[in-house]
């Protein structure tokens, strides 16, 4: 996908009173617009009408195998890390029909492919991470020769309004990732929240458009450098890492340590449940069916998120390819931090931990690599007290 981030542009200062307005002018360029609440003991990604529909005062703890959400001191709306959701949901659907067939009078059949008709989309509060992970999915779906044309059509519609984190979970290791916790570039707007407002600026010519019309005052140098310094912040707070910086490497080491006792430690561990990959950003894997009428004379032929964690993924020509979770826990680790450099010139890992929080036994993807590879995944800090 086009990367269309201008290198130029004003930074603006947008007061938390004044976040409706940003609401009400995306909604007004044509933009359904959906953003971070308070559900169900997560913030999740729904539709946002409302600025007080956002998470303001709330933060959420994390650690392997737990999430937990607390009220803090600070009227903030982005003083947390991450939710089970990012982008993926959005942009590569957890099941839509892929086309439909149906036979007309002579018995003929007729082949439909599906469009995406959802309206254009605006995504309020993308961390770095997040954006990291859409353009995995980038190069996943959309390439030269060849795209998927519903995805592509989401990704074309989307308007992001990124958010720079001014906190880091203990799941957090994006820094190590290479991916965060600043936002680089992919976004149309990309504000840091102070505690009064949001310091902001545009990243394309639709996000100026927006800004342009809420008539916002520049930001004064010490609203913007105490911005610079939460983002600093967030990445201080970071006490893991991914072994070799999230580097090709790693598929060196792992692919010379296929038979490495750890994965049997670790499959003694995993339920093969799949909550990983259906939390993770980047994930692609997904099964296709097809769903006849009772009548017999249509079909939908649908697309539905699977994971190489299930029972039949790996069937072929009559077996399992990997029929234990060893041999599936491995194809998933040597594939998203290994192969998929191979693949895509990049790692399948953006660092946002989601992985770790969500895993109901807390098994943590950095231990799991520190221990293969025999490199430590503590962040290494020339002043121990450098933390937060």
């Amino acid at each position: 996908m086009e990367n269309y981030f201008m290198e130029e542009t004003n930074t603006l200062f947008l007061p938390h009173e004044r976040v409706q307005d940003l609401l009400n002018a995306v909604k007004q360029a044509g933009y359904q617009c959906m953003g971070p609440q308070v559900k169900d003991g997560a913030i999740v990604y729904d539709v946002l009408e409302r600025s007080e529909q956002l998470p303001w005062g709330w933060r959420e703890k994390q650690t392997p195998g737990n999430y937990q959400l607390e009220k803090i001191d600070k009227n903030e709306a982005f003083a947390w890390a991450n939710g089970p959701q990012a982008i993926k949901p959005i942009l590569f659907k957890p099941r839509e029909t892929v086309f439909r067939v149906e036979r007309n009078a002579e018995g003929k059949l007729t082949f439909m492919p599906h469009e995406a008709l959802e309206p254009p989309v605006a995504v309020l509060g993308l961390r770095a991470c997040d954006i990291a992970g859409m353009e995995v999915q980038d190069r996943v779906f959309v390439t030269d020769k060849s795209a998927d044309v519903r995805y592509r059509k989401r990704r074309q519609q989307l308007f992001v309004i990124a958010v720079n984190c001014s906190y880091s979970s203990q799941n957090c290791f994006c820094v190590s990732a290479g991916t965060g916790p600043e936002v680089k570039n992919n976004y149309d707007i990309v504000m840091t929240e102070l505690e009064t407002g949001f310091v902001i600026a545009t990243g394309s010519e639709k996000g100026k458009g927006v800004l342009d019309s809420l008539q916002l005052i520049e930001a004064e140098k010490l609203q913007c450098d105490t911005a610079k310094q939460r983002s600093d912040e967030a990445g201080k707070m970071q006490t893991k890492r991914i072994p070799f910086d999230n580097s090709k490497k790693l598929y060196d080491v792992l692919f010379a340590n296929l038979d490495h006792p750890r994965w049997k430690e670790v499959a003694d561990r995993c339920l093969s449940c799949g909550n990983c990959v259906q939390v993770c950003p980047t994930c692609f894997c997904h099964s296709e069916y097809d769903e006849p009428s009772l009548d017999g004379n249509s079909s939908n032929h649908q697309r539905e998120w699977d994971s190489c964690f299930t029972h039949d993924h790996s069937y072929i020509t009559g077996k399992l390819v990997r029929d234990d979770t060893e041999k599936r826990y491995r194809q998933w680790l040597t594939h998203k931090v290994g192969s998929w450099h191979l693949q895509f010139d990049t790692s399948g890992c953006i660092g946002c931990g989601r992985c770790v929080t969500w895993c109901p036994v807390g098994i943590d993807l950095t231990e799991e690599l520190a221990a293969i590879t025999g490199e430590s995944n503590q962040v290494k800090r020339e002043n121990p007290d450098d933390t937060e």
